[in-house]
């Protein structure tokens, strides 16, 4: 599974859509999407990847790709 999969699949299984869904998609774009939903998207992230977030990065993951971009940059995930 590559690093984009697994990313997808983090999204795909705690928010319950499909991967399609994925693209453009925003905090609070879909009702899952909540804090609640944010903090269970970052624990299964940083399980997924074996990393632990700073507090900033996790206020700024606002979206899939911007999740993307922040892991790339400051946790060396490529994709």
């Amino acid at each position: 599974m590559t690093n984009k999969e697994r990313y997808t699949n983090v999204f795909v299984t705690t928010f319950n859509i499909t991967s399609e869904q994925t693209v453009g998609l925003q905090y609070t774009g879909i009702p899952a999407w909540d804090s609640v939903g944010h903090m269970t998207l970052i624990a299964e992230l940083e399980d997924a990847f074996g990393i632990m977030m700073d507090t900033d990065d996790i206020i700024d993951l606002s979206s899939f790709e911007k999740g993307m971009e922040i892991l790339s940059e400051k946790y060396d995930v490529e994709f």
